[in-house]
Parts: C-alpha cells; sequence; structure tokens
C-alpha cells in the first residue's frame, strides 16, 4: 500500500510546477534585451582585430562594422536596437568572456607599467633605489642605468624634455619582462647543461 501523500507534499509540488509554468516577466525580458543592445554597442567599439578574433556570425560581423558609418541619431538607436536583435539569436557567454579577459589584460598591463614608473621615479629622485632594483633584477646592466639615472637627473635639473627619463622606463621593461626573464632563465640552464 502506497503512503499518502500530505497536503505539504502537494503544496510544495504545486509550487514548483507554477514557477516553472509562469512566462518570463516583461520586465526582465526588457532588461536581457537591453543587455543584449549593450554588447552590440560595446562591440561596435572594438578594432577590426578584436572583431575577427570573436568568431561573430557573418550578418552581426557586417552590422557592427556599419555602426561606425552611421550618423543620423534617429538611425543610430534603429541600428542599436538591431544589433540587440541580432545578439538574441547567439550565444553571448564567449563573447563577454573574451571582453573581460581584454579588459582584464589591458588593467593588469597598466598596473605592470605603472610599477615601472613608480620605479624609475624612485631612481632618479634617490640613487639607494637602484641597489634594491639590481637585488631583484641580477641580470641589469648596472653601468648603464647609473648613466641613464645620472643624465635624467641633470636633465630634470635643466628643465630639459625626459630622454633618458623614458630610455630608463624602457630598459626596466626590457629587464622584467616575464617572457624574456623566462625564456633567458631556460637558456642558462641549457648553457650549463
Amino acid at each position: 500500500m502506497k503512503p499518502k501523500k500530505t497536503t505539504k507534499d502537494t503544496e510544495l509540488s504545486n509550487d514548483a510546477n507554477l514557477e516553472a509554468d509562469l512566462p518570463i516577466s516583461k520586465t526582465k525580458l526588457k532588461a536581457e534585451a537591453d543587455a543584449q543592445q549593450a554588447l552590440g554597442v560595446r562591440l561596435s567599439e572594438l578594432s577590426k582585430d578584436k572583431l575577427s578574433k570573436l568568431n561573430l556570425p557573418e550578418a552581426l560581423l557586417i552590422a557592427v562594422l556599419d555602426t561606425k558609418k552611421i550618423t543620423a541619431n534617429g538611425a543610430i538607436r534603429r541600428h542599436r536596437q538591431y544589433l540587440g536583435r541580432l545578439m538574441r539569436d547567439i550565444d553571448t557567454a564567449p563573447i563577454i568572456e573574451q571582453l573581460a579577459r581584454w579588459d582584464g589584460k589591458h588593467t593588469a598591463e597598466n598596473a605592470y607599467f605603472h610599477g615601472l614608473e613608480r620605479w624609475r621615479d624612485r631612481m632618479i629622485a634617490d640613487s639607494n633605489v637602484l641597489s634594491e632594483f639590481i637585488a631583484l633584477y641580477p641580470q641589469t646592466d648596472i653601468q648603464q642605468l647609473r648613466t641613464l639615472i645620472r643624465n635624467a637627473q641633470k636633465e630634470l635639473t635643466a628643465n630639459k624634455p625626459p630622454k633618458s627619463s623614458r630610455e630608463i622606463f624602457k630598459l626596466l621593461r626590457e629587464i622584467t619582462e616575464p617572457d624574456k626573464n623566462e625564456e633567458s632563465t631556460d637558456s642558462d640552464i641549457e648553457d650549463a647543461e
């Protein structure tokens, strides 16, 4: 004999069925459409190189490229709606992920460059900072870096353009690039063998 269903069990199963049967609200549909339209606008701001890396459907790619040609306000608004409609037909998750990766890379690259600028400014202001840098990066050409620092200090006091300061930045970037350091350590290991 089967156990009887209690009213509590039937209420829970009815609630689950009701949620599955309810249509999506107009507000939610509108929010999704606006998000897809915003993504289409964001795509239209990308360069052709980045657009080609996204593997967009041909119709969407053409529409995105045509966005830059449109200048009339009403036409721009209609074209954005058209982009949103085209975006509904594709899976936007890979596009969103790639855009996030590009944004993250850009942010990390900016932080890396700001760090190099801080090193450069500290070296020009205080000569003791050079020894800290050399401790972290022993492969540094000390003589070249000292010469550039002296020249940058002279340029700073004479109110000349910061040519040596730019050269220091370039040198620091060459020294601290992760790919270059990994390759040099690999070749050092091969030379030792």
